[in-house]
């Protein structure tokens, strides 16, 4: 159970990320709003994980896969360049998580 509340932890941070990217500073209600509740909604859901996960290794995952996810979405969704020193860095990250959760389990 706690890798699906991680899961949707991750996946509100990235509606997180997209949707503070349109606010424009929060002069757009709608998507301040978004930004708003699913930031909530990622919170309580991280809270959740965090009663399986070490508290360093659990916000690391989180933190690090939205990271991914924003850097994705924002190259299917908003026309964002996804270019090899990003598709290394992501690369990077996800052997960082892999090691982490190893790490954790140790």
């Amino acid at each position: 159970m706690h890798w699906i509340s991680l899961a949707i932890a991750v996946l509100c941070e990235v509606a997180v990320g997209i949707s503070a990217g349109k606010a424009h500073g929060f002069t757009r209600l709608w998507w301040t709003v978004a930004t708003l509740i699913s930031g909530a909604i990622a919170t309580v859901f991280l809270s959740f994980a965090l009663l399986t996960f070490d508290v360093g290794v659990g916000y690391a995952l989180w933190t690090s896969l939205a990271g991914v996810g924003i850097v994705i979405a924002g190259a299917l969704f908003l026309d964002q360049k996804l270019t090899w020193p990003k598709l290394l860095g992501i690369i990077v990250i996800i052997g960082g998580v892999i090691g982490l959760n190893l790490a954790g389990n140790a």
